[in-house]
């Protein structure tokens, strides 16, 4: 896996492919490789380990053209990272394949390829797809019908693109659990697995539902539903921008970055969890060997991924498993007890942040059982010196105060949990379960955002404060830091966290009318607890400000709330973290704050 681009076209499509990879070199990658058909009607294939430079690199000493193609950029999951590895895959001249994906039964279909004298150059899933495709093509030579006779035999998520010399006016895509996107032009078509990818050519898309097979032609498109059928589905125009420096019809950066959060979470989970499964496989080739060793963790982060590793904590001992979690800056200067078999888990944004990289450069002598980070940057120096890198997918964050960067990173830690969970025997109905609370976070995020003129209205009350106490229990202390930091971030009003419970061990004499008070109330068994506490800031004349689940009932006085529905009980923190950003976001707008680039701040910290 990671990311899919193809183009038929009246023209050479080879540009089109390399600048559609690059726009997806975020999503994190080991090669990159294209296939197209040359004017001779051969396919002509190149594929390079490393970046996408390095293939262009390869172009321009061999350059091939062609007027279609399709291109892809790995991350490893079956088999090392190699150029043997690199898609497009290949069965002799008939077919080329790229793939998103994990194909669960490649094995069994593997050896019966064998059998019919297939041979095998990669260690991959893919090529699989690609000797599948050409046996069956022999016995009927339509790519269409050939691709939806295969996809019925494979097991497991994919995003598919299939190309052949002997179908000169056409692609075949096929996605079940990993998504495509089929741009419209004027003589022209593409595909890809990210409207980012295609924004520089077209900005109307058709987006492919789960199980459609689609044939894309120069001339028009038709997609084909699970059972084969003729189906429509719907144009859309796109109002993202070719420029990842385009705020739209946003009016910061930051408040566009929070609106994302509903795709880029999905982007996140996709192609990782497939039918109330976890993918494990998805996480790359040396990572179950990792979690199936791991009997600990360390988490070491800065800042906001600080906050993230904390709410990690609750949900790993929640498993069973030990876990610690550092500050890197503190962790790099004093003497580290490292348990047998303890896993060292880094959280960045940007890979770059010299605490962090110091840290995970002093694991590697220190004994750890491995690492792994979690990271938003591809070929960043986190993710290259890491054993194993799970990319957020958050794409470019411009803002300075993190938002969607820090909930990818709680979904992709709980992705991680979920991994060591079924390590250590979860059930597969605690899994579907686990896995469909996943599956309905982007939505639950979208209705939170429905919120932000209502939050608007309750920002007016800090407009002109100058301190702001956030209160939080269990993994919703974290998300009251990370509330905190966000107010102060950009703002400039001076705010604290604290867990609730500590109130009356010194912060409740900052409390009175003018130190606004912030608290999450999810209904979990920690409520009746966190009331009391609020009950104490109210009779100390302290102003509440609430975000609260819709079976919570409030028996208090002057306080503020919005309501927050359906939330589910291993998500709720991502969930909650949302309001948080809003909140702080409509004060420092009414405030007058340079919201985007706040002062003495830098997006990534490079230096101690």
């Amino acid at each position: 896996m990671c990311g899919i681009v193809g183009a038929i076209a009246q023209r050479n499509v080879v540009p089109i492919l390399i600048e559609g990879l690059q726009r997806l070199e975020y999503r994190g990658y080991d090669s990159a490789g294209l296939a197209v058909r040359q004017p001779d009607g051969g396919i002509g294939r190149i594929r390079a380990l490393g970046k996408v430079a390095m293939l262009r690199q390869l172009l321009e000493s061999n350059p091939i053209t062609g007027d279609l193609g399709i291109a892809h950029t790995r991350w490893a999951t079956h088999g090392m990272p190699a150029e043997r590895n690199a898609h497009p895959h290949m069965s002799g001249e008939k077919v080329a394949v790229v793939h998103n994906g994990i194909i669960e039964n490649h094995a069994e279909l593997r050896e019966a390829l064998r059998q019919r004298g297939y041979h095998f150059t990669s260690e991959t899933d893919t090529e699989v797809i690609a000797h599948l495709l050409a046996h069956l093509l022999d016995e009927e030579p339509d790519l269409l019908r050939a691709t939806q006779r295969a996809v019925r035999q494979l097991v497991g998520a994919y995003g598919l693109a299939v190309a052949s010399p002997g179908e000169p006016d056409r692609l075949v895509v096929a996605r079940a659990g990993s998504p495509l996107v089929i741009g419209l032009g004027v003589g022209e078509n593409f595909i890809a697995s990210d409207v980012f990818a295609l924004l520089p050519v077209t900005q109307r898309f058709v987006f492919l539902e789960e199980g459609d097979i689609a044939e894309i032609r120069r001339d028009g498109v038709q997609v084909y539903d699970v059972e084969g059928r003729p189906v429509s589905r719907a144009e859309r125009l796109s109002q993202l921008s070719a420029s990842t420096a385009d705020k739209g019809p946003y009016r910061h950066y930051m408040l566009k970055e929070i609106f994302e959060q509903p795709a880029v979470i999905a982007e996140t989970l996709e192609g990782r969890i497939y039918k109330g499964r976890l993918l494990q496989d998805s996480f790359g080739h040396e990572a179950r060997q990792l979690f199936e060793r791991a009997r600990g963790v360390h988490i070491v982060a800065c800042g906001t991924s600080y906050h993230a590793g904390l709410v990690a904590r609750y949900w790993l001992e929640e498993i069973g498993f030990p876990c610690s979690v550092e500050v890197a800056s503190e962790y790099r200067y004093r003497k580290v007890v490292v348990p047998p078999d303890t896993l060292f888990l880094s959280i960045s944004q940007s890979g770059e942040t010299a605490d962090t990289l110091a840290a995970l450069r002093f694991a590697k002598k220190a004994g750890y059982v491995g690492s792994l980070t979690v990271c938003n940057v591809p070929e960043s120096s986190l993710t290259r010196e890491s054993d194993v890198a799970l990319m957020t997918r958050a794409g470019p964050e411009i803002g300075v105060a993190s938002t969607k960067a820090f909930t990818t990173q709680l979904t992709a830690l709980r992705l991680v949990v979920l991994a060591l969970a079924k390590q250590r025997g979860l059930s597969a109905e605690d899994e579907r379960r686990l896995v469909d609370e996943l599956h309905a976070l982007p939505r639950q995020v979208e209705v939170v955002l429905e919120l932000s003129d209502a939050i608007r209205a309750m920002a007016e009350a800090f407009a002109d404060k100058h301190h702001a106490l956030f209160l939080g229990r269990g993994p919703f202390y974290p998300i009251a830091l990370e509330g905190a930091l966000k107010l102060k971030e950009i703002s400039y009003i001076h705010a604290e966290a604290y867990p609730a419970g500590e109130l009356k061990h010194g912060p409740l004499a900052l409390v009175d009318a003018d130190m606004p008070v912030i608290c999450a109330l999810p209904d979990d068994p920690l409520l009746d607890k966190v009331l009391s506490n609020l009950q104490e800031v109210r009779a100390r004349g302290g102003e509440l400000f609430l975000f609260s689940d819709h079976n919570v009932r409030i028996e208090l006085d002057h306080y503020q709330n919005l309501t927050l529905a359906d939330i589910r009980p291993t998500t709720a923190p991502i969930v909650y973290s949302v309001p948080l950003q809003l909140l702080a976001y409509h004060v420092a707008v009414l405030k007058g704050t340079d919201v985007d680039q706040p002062r003495n701040l830098a997006k990534s910290v490079t230096v101690e």
